[in-house]
């Protein structure tokens, strides 16, 4: 059988009563059961171990689930190859890689082959071009291995061009700011606000300040979702969400 091949997804994601293990006799998720639509803002929250990560390696496929499914734009995600599944998807993670090469090889690394022209537009809408042109030689700057002489947030912010550059339809953001300070995580919330716009997105949240402009939150606890809605009918229902959301500004 052929696999199903997607070019570029609308960004429609449905979980239908998904379940999963890391082996069928112990089930970490029960019948998870969401729908994103095309352009949405879906932010995960949960305490650490509450399956946040999971849900969304899921997505990617980098695990197989063991019951339900999941689809992208009505497409079983499983039926299609995980290569042309994820080509559909860019990310942004809390740990940044960046490897022994020019700023501009770094960014390119999403489209090898990537004109210069491009790369430049792309740290632009990342806000890092102004910042690049202050380094010795710009662009063709060389980053060694752990790319020691930037800051975290200016990491940050060459993996977020990165994305920019491969212009994905969907996104995931494994909250992205959690290392650098206030004033980086401004800068960086700019970038991404401008990243998210028109496609559809999947934060994981730590700092709930964050997401109140979710259209859906996903409330995670022992890999189950047990809430979800928006912030507002979240905080009405006056349960494990607006716990965690007061505690986080009393």
């Amino acid at each position: 059988m052929k696999p199903a091949v997607l070019e570029r997804a609308k960004g429609n994601i449905a979980f239908s009563h998904v379940s999963f293990g890391y082996s069928p006799d112990r089930l970490l998720m029960r019948d998870i059961s969401f729908e994103a639509k095309p352009g949405q803002k879906i932010a995960v929250v949960g305490s650490t171990g509450a399956g946040k990560t999971t849900l969304l390696n899921l997505l990617m496929r980098f695990y197989e689930v063991n019951g339900g499914k999941i689809t992208v734009d009505g497409v079983n995600a499983a039926e299609m190859t995980r290569s042309g599944l994820r080509k559909n998807f860019g990310m942004v993670l809390q740990d940044t890689w960046l490897f022994s090469g020019t700023v501009a090889e770094n960014i390119a690394y999403s489209k090898p082959g990537a004109a210069r022209e491009e790369i430049i537009e792309a740290a632009r809408a990342a806000k890092v071009d102004y910042f690049i042109r202050t380094m010795t030689q710009g662009y063709d700057t060389m980053l060694d291995n752990e790319a020691a002489n930037l800051s975290a947030g200016q990491r940050q912010l060459l993996t977020i061009a990165r994305v920019f550059l491969c212009n994905p339809p969907i996104i995931i953001l494994d909250e992205a700011t959690s290392s650098v300070d206030t004033r980086t995580e401004v800068e960086i919330g700019k970038a991404m606000k401008q990243l998210m716009n028109g496609r559809t997105s999947f934060v994981i949240a730590h700092r709930l300040s964050t997401i109140r402009d979710a259209d859906t939150i996903l409330f995670m606890e022992h890999g189950n979702i047990i809430e979800q809605g928006s912030h507002k009918e979240l905080l009405k229902k006056n349960g494990a969400y607006a716990a965690l959301y007061y505690s986080q500004f009393e």
